[in-house]
């Protein structure tokens, strides 16, 4: 009866031995139901005040950013204010803020994106956001093949746009069949996984084709912190006549897809019905799973699965690129950057932050930053700056939303300047052979939606963030394009923006009314 009391609530500290007797008493009674028995004690003995509360002083958010410009001064204002309640969260002991941090809509309580959050045997999905797992990967290949042919290839070999792939078209890879179901946030997800194979989605994701050089001094640089291989492979391709290697790449940006998406909302129910029974005054939106739960621990463990589902992602279409093209890679790798990774009892989230620490071996970690699709991809080595969580940015960053960036080109009687738009796209593709898979150019996925790109770069190595080693400059690449977006709201309809609110009204409904005993919800 004791551990039993002491299991409901009670402590040694304080009544455990008052309210013992007191179960003793009801037990001597009649009284047998647990359940019962412990609210009749409860009435008498109270248990102590044990629930969790936002502390009153915040922990250190560490910013790896400067405001250029008084939009991006307004920016850097919203992500500190999004990012003060976490950091009053007692499990959170630190945050950093990226140089491309920009804030995730107009939520007071939302990790934004270049965030990173540090947290004590804890684990926040709203960190890692829905789209698990968004991760970049390189290969690096020879081919003679101009780039029109090589980019026809790659529009064969991935899918772009909302749904899956049909089952006739569908891809598929082993990681598929890892007996990893059972789990109670996967199960039931398996037909998400075989749809979404080589299946790239929507927005910023992206098939970039690019090419290098590299010098020997960057390939001595590579040896020399510990990537001989790489080194070695790319030096097997023949030298040029100034003694640099050039080597062709694709390079491959997404996410998790349906599955990710899928397992987000699983996590996000659970940690709010973790957060129900533990913590008191504190918003829905910072919760979290304690990692020595069941639902911690089975939530990382799906997380694990999801890691190694997307890489394979990534995998199954640069395979299905390179047999097209009759050619094999030379060397490829590849960095998460919506993640969350385990450095001892410490969970790293990143919410659009590349990892930039040392790994197990000793080595810095190689990581790759796409600015905009007219810009070099850098190749960096993780500086493991502890100033900064030992993180470094995604990418270039937004100052603006999609439809912030649209509302730019209003004009007079509603609607968009599409005349001023397409010059704007064809300025910014005109050295590059850009494929829309879905029809229409997106604008806002070219450089004019992103941050300087030079900026950017600076910030990275001002406040020393990564080691640039290397740039993949842009031949072309591949993006979903606006027939498989729905941002631009000037052309929805009234009824159309009815439709969209009442179905995000009801999202939000389900979730709530998800919050039961039951974790996790297993009808999503």
């Amino acid at each position: 009866m004791r551990q039993a009391l002491i299991d409901a609530g009670w402590t040694e500290e304080s009544n455990l031995d008052a309210a013992l007797e007191c179960a003793r008493d009801y037990e001597a009674r009649g009284v047998t139901d647990p359940a019962y028995l412990f609210k009749l004690v409860a009435r008498s003995v109270p248990k102590p005040d044990t629930a969790v509360r936002l502390n009153e002083t915040p922990v250190l958010l560490a910013e790896a950013i400067t405001a250029e410009n008084a939009l991006e001064e307004q920016n850097i204002g919203a992500v500190r204010r999004q990012l003060r309640d976490f950091l009053r969260i007692p499990v959170v002991s630190g945050a950093s803020i990226m140089p491309d941090a920009c804030p995730v809509g107009k939520s007071t309580a939302s990790v934004p994106v270049g965030g990173v959050l540090a947290a004590e045997n804890a684990i926040f999905p709203s960190a890692h956001s829905a789209d698990i797992c968004c991760s970049m990967f390189a290969t690096f290949f020879r081919s003679d093949a101009d780039s029109a042919a090589l980019l026809d290839a790659i529009v064969a070999s991935t899918r772009f746009g909302r749904g899956g792939r049909d089952p006739a078209d569908r891809v598929h890879h082993p990681v598929i069949d890892e007996a990893v179901w059972t789990n109670p946030f996967l199960s039931g997800l398996q037909d998400k996984a075989r749809m979404h194979m080589a299946d790239q989605g929507d927005g910023n994701h992206f098939a970039y084709l690019g090419t290098t050089q590299w010098s020997k001094a960057q390939l001595e640089k590579l040896t020399t912190v510990g990537y001989r291989d790489l080194a070695e492979r790319i030096s097997t391709t023949p030298a040029n006549a100034d003694g640099t290697r050039t080597v062709k790449a694709l390079v491959t940006h997404h996410g998790s897809r349906g599955l990710g998406s899928a397992l987000y909302t699983r996590g996000a129910n659970a940690a709010a019905k973790h957060l129900a029974r533990i913590g008191k005054d504190i918003p829905e939106e910072l919760a979290w799973l304690d990692y020595d739960t069941p639902a911690g621990q089975h939530y990382w463990h799906a997380l694990q699965y999801v890691s190694r589902w997307t890489r394979a992602n990534h995998q199954a279409i640069h395979d299905r690129f390179l047999q097209r093209i009759d050619s094999a890679a030379i060397a490829g790798f590849g960095n998460e950057h919506n993640f969350v990774w385990k450095r001892g009892n410490t969970f790293m989230h990143g919410k659009g932050a590349t990892p930039a620490w040392k790994d197990e071996n000793g080595r810095p970690l190689l990581g790759l930053i796409p600015m905009n699709m007219a810009s070099p991809i850098l190749v960096v080595l993780g500086k493991d700056n502890p100033d900064y969580h030992s993180f470094a940015p995604h990418g270039a960053g937004r100052n603006q939303s999609r439809r912030g960036l649209l509302r730019q080109f209003k004009v007079k009687g509603g609607g968009i300047d599409k005349q001023r738009i397409a010059q704007l796209i064809a300025s910014h593709t005109r050295d590059i052979d850009v494929r829309w898979f879905g029809g229409k150019p997106d604008f806002t996925e070219t450089p004019s939606a992103y941050k300087d790109a030079a900026r950017v770069r600076a910030q990275i190595e001002h406040f020393n963030l990564a080691d640039i080693v290397a740039e993949i400059q842009p031949l072309g690449c591949v993006m979903a394009g606006e027939s498989n977006r729905r941002d631009e709201e000037e052309e929805l309809t009234p009824k159309q923006k009815r439709q969209i609110k009442h179905r995000a009204d009801r999202r939000k409904l389900r979730q709530r009314l998800h919050h039961t005993d039951e974790w996790p919800d297993e009808s999503e």
